[in-house]
């Protein structure tokens, strides 16, 4: 292409034609470029330009400018009322200051709103003391679950917050005094280690009540520490309920005594019999359990005075295989 030699003298349609063929160039000059690189990249041993067909499908630009196909709604799909979750504690009627004159009432319409009620709430409980004729004073007991100088919301608010929450005591304390709760660090350890049966019993019983009605339980169990010491969780339960209890062994009869679910008694019955003698028990023990009055004990120490095993055979091993817990 030769250059004009006075580009000033060249009319609209000449600059015009000029225009054309430069960029014309410039595409060309762009296409060798890029089979070039592609040229020096395959020889380095590169990958060369990727082949991208054109997709026959349109765009998500073109799709999101398409109508919609008619029945479907354009509205986002929104999750269910949260009023229909909710329990209603109290009810609040607005009034409106001055509505305008001639303005006609028509009802109330409902703004549900959630609180969190905190605050410190002091029960001064005033029991009836009566005097006997026989000269002893009888006093009323407190009501269920009051049975220190903290109520049970507070004692659960603790116990929540130390352990689901990972709350120091320091910080606990802190937070209790900020809510105007007087209490020392000394007192919520109290509430912390003491008086806590009611949890051991409540987890017997789910274990109970778990057991008796299972058709089939998973177990397994895991290290754990406990006091410094080295000891096993064992896990017990199904899709509907779980237990866990810490042990020192995970021989098979801690297990069997974990599903006793806090049973102490023993019953030797056929089965208990039959493992005995594969186990190789002495015959006289045996024979001495299979002609017990009911081979029914209350507790390990009279089932092994029942058994009174040869002086030459160690009381470890007869409990370590004589006897099968009540199933």
């Amino acid at each position: 292409m030769r250059l004009p030699e006075n580009i000033d003298g060249l009319s609209p349609a000449e600059l015009k034609d000029l225009v054309y063929e430069l960029l014309r160039k410039v595409v060309e000059l762009e296409r060798t470029v890029a089979a070039q690189r592609d040229g020096i990249a395959r020889l380095k041993g590169g990958p060369g330009r990727p082949n991208i067909k054109p997709s026959s499908k349109p765009s998500g630009m073109e799709q999101a400018t398409d109508p919609k196909p008619p029945g479907r709604s354009n509205e986002r799909h929104r999750r269910g009322g949260t009023r229909a979750k909710l329990t209603i504690n109290e009810e609040r009627k607005i009034k409106l200051p001055a509505p305008p004159s001639g303005s006609r009432f028509k009802g109330y319409t409902s703004f549900v709103v959630q609180e969190l009620v905190l605050h410190s709430h002091v029960i001064d409980f005033q029991c009836e003391r009566w005097l006997t004729l026989a000269g002893t004073v009888i006093t009323a007991p407190l009501p269920e679950g009051f049975d220190r100088h903290f109520g049970p919301q507070l004692r659960r608010f603790v116990l929540a917050h130390y352990h689901q929450g990972q709350t120091t005591v320091p910080r606990l304390v802190m937070l209790l005094r900020a809510f105007g709760i007087d209490i020392s660090k000394r007192e919520l350890v109290r509430l912390l280690t003491a008086g806590h049966d009611g949890f051991g019993a409540e987890a017997r019983d789910v274990l109970r009540a778990g057991l008796a009605s299972a058709a089939w339980i998973t177990v397994d169990d895991t290290g754990a520490r406990h006091k410094a010491n080295n000891g096993f969780c064992t896990q017990i339960g199904n899709a509907h309920f779980t237990a866990f209890a810490t042990t020192t062994s995970k021989s098979r009869l801690n297990f069997l005594s974990l599903l006793r679910a806090g049973h102490g008694d023993y019953v030797v019955n056929e089965a208990a019999l039959a493992y005995m003698r594969e186990r190789g028990l002495a015959a006289h023990v045996i024979a001495r359990l299979a002609e017990h009055s009911d081979r029914c004990f209350a507790d390990q120490a009279a089932r092994t005075a029942a058994a009174q095993p040869h002086p030459r055979q160690s009381p470890t091993a007869l409990t370590a295989t004589s006897f099968a817990p009540v199933t």
